[in-house]
Protein backbone atom coordinates (compact mmCIF):
# COMPACT_ATOMS: atom_id res chain seq x y z
CA UNK A 1 0.00 0.00 0.00
CA UNK A 2 2.77 2.39 0.92
CA UNK A 3 4.54 1.79 -2.40
CA UNK A 4 1.35 2.56 -4.35
CA UNK A 5 0.84 5.83 -2.51
CA UNK A 6 4.45 6.87 -3.09
CA UNK A 7 4.18 5.97 -6.78
CA UNK A 8 1.00 8.01 -7.11
CA UNK A 9 2.63 10.97 -5.34
CA UNK A 10 5.69 10.77 -7.60
CA UNK A 11 3.44 10.61 -10.65
CA UNK A 12 1.46 13.64 -9.48
CA UNK A 13 4.65 15.63 -8.89
CA UNK A 14 5.93 14.68 -12.34
CA UNK A 15 2.67 15.80 -13.94
CA UNK A 16 2.84 19.15 -12.14
CA UNK A 17 6.44 19.72 -13.21
CA UNK A 18 5.69 18.67 -16.79
CA UNK A 19 2.87 21.19 -17.00
CA UNK A 20 5.16 23.96 -15.68
CA UNK A 21 7.84 23.47 -18.35
CA UNK A 22 6.58 26.30 -20.61
CA UNK A 23 6.90 28.71 -17.68
CA UNK A 24 10.62 27.99 -17.47
CA UNK A 25 11.08 29.21 -21.06
CA UNK A 26 10.26 32.81 -20.10
CA UNK A 27 13.85 33.53 -19.06
CA UNK A 28 16.13 35.18 -21.61
CA UNK A 29 18.62 33.02 -23.41
CA UNK A 30 21.98 32.56 -21.67
CA UNK A 31 24.01 35.09 -23.60
CA UNK A 32 26.40 37.71 -22.23
CA UNK A 33 24.85 41.10 -21.51
CA UNK A 34 27.59 43.00 -23.28
CA UNK A 35 30.36 42.16 -25.68
CA UNK A 36 33.84 41.52 -24.40
CA UNK A 37 36.25 44.38 -25.08
CA UNK A 38 38.44 43.71 -28.06
CA UNK A 39 42.10 44.56 -28.45
CA UNK A 40 42.90 48.10 -29.51
CA UNK A 41 42.95 48.55 -33.27
CA UNK A 42 46.31 48.52 -34.98
CA UNK A 43 47.65 51.79 -36.30
CA UNK A 44 46.66 52.28 -39.91
CA UNK A 45 49.53 53.25 -42.14
CA UNK A 46 49.11 56.52 -44.00
CA UNK A 47 48.39 56.02 -47.69
CA UNK A 48 49.21 58.32 -50.55
CA UNK A 49 46.43 60.76 -51.36
CA UNK A 50 43.99 59.59 -53.99
CA UNK A 51 44.24 61.14 -57.46
CA UNK A 52 40.45 61.58 -57.48
CA UNK A 53 39.22 65.03 -56.57
CA UNK A 54 37.46 65.39 -53.24
CA UNK A 55 33.71 65.86 -53.22
CA UNK A 56 32.49 69.41 -52.98
CA UNK A 57 30.01 70.38 -50.32
CA UNK A 58 26.67 70.93 -52.00
CA UNK A 59 23.59 71.93 -50.09
CA UNK A 60 20.90 69.30 -49.69
CA UNK A 61 17.89 69.78 -51.94
CA UNK A 62 14.90 71.43 -50.31
CA UNK A 63 11.92 69.23 -49.48
CA UNK A 64 9.28 68.96 -52.15
CA UNK A 65 6.13 70.78 -51.09
CA UNK A 66 4.02 68.49 -53.29
CA UNK A 67 5.05 65.32 -51.39
CA UNK A 68 2.84 62.85 -49.61
CA UNK A 69 0.38 64.61 -47.34
CA UNK A 70 -1.16 61.56 -45.62
CA UNK A 71 0.99 59.44 -43.34
CA UNK A 72 -0.11 55.79 -43.30
CA UNK A 73 -0.91 54.27 -39.90
CA UNK A 74 -0.28 50.73 -38.73
CA UNK A 75 2.31 48.19 -39.67
CA UNK A 76 2.66 46.61 -43.10
CA UNK A 77 1.09 43.17 -43.51
CA UNK A 78 4.17 41.10 -44.32
CA UNK A 79 2.73 37.81 -43.11
CA UNK A 80 5.94 37.07 -41.22
CA UNK A 81 4.72 36.07 -37.77
CA UNK A 82 1.56 34.77 -36.19
CA UNK A 83 0.41 35.15 -32.62
CA UNK A 84 2.21 32.78 -30.22
CA UNK A 85 0.20 29.87 -28.87
CA UNK A 86 -0.85 29.89 -25.24
CA UNK A 87 0.72 26.47 -24.53
CA UNK A 88 -2.47 24.52 -23.85
CA UNK A 89 -1.30 21.75 -26.17
CA UNK A 90 1.63 20.98 -23.90
CA UNK A 91 -0.60 20.96 -20.85
CA UNK A 92 -3.12 18.62 -22.48
CA UNK A 93 -0.36 16.32 -23.72
CA UNK A 94 1.27 16.17 -20.29
CA UNK A 95 -2.07 15.43 -18.65
CA UNK A 96 -2.84 12.67 -21.16
CA UNK A 97 0.61 11.15 -20.63
CA UNK A 98 0.16 11.27 -16.86
CA UNK A 99 -3.26 9.61 -17.11
CA UNK A 100 -1.85 6.91 -19.38
CA UNK A 101 1.06 6.30 -17.01
CA UNK A 102 -1.30 6.15 -14.02
CA UNK A 103 -3.50 3.64 -15.83
CA UNK A 104 -0.51 1.49 -16.72
CA UNK A 105 0.82 1.63 -13.16
CA UNK A 106 -2.60 0.67 -11.81
CA UNK A 107 -2.80 -2.26 -14.22
CA UNK A 108 0.60 -3.54 -13.11
CA UNK A 109 -0.27 -3.19 -9.41
CA UNK A 110 -3.52 -5.12 -9.80
CA UNK A 111 -1.80 -7.80 -11.88
CA UNK A 112 0.94 -8.27 -9.26
CA UNK A 113 -1.56 -8.45 -6.41
CA UNK A 114 -3.60 -11.07 -8.23
CA UNK A 115 -0.46 -13.07 -9.01
CA UNK A 116 0.67 -12.88 -5.38
CA UNK A 117 -2.77 -13.94 -4.09
CA UNK A 118 -2.80 -17.18 -6.12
Amino acid sequence: MRRTVLSAAALACTAVLASAVPAFADDPSPVPDRANPSASPADVAEKDPSPVAAETDTPAPAEDADGVTVVPSGAPDTGAATAPSDGNGTLIGAGAAAALAAGGAGFLVVRRRRAAAE
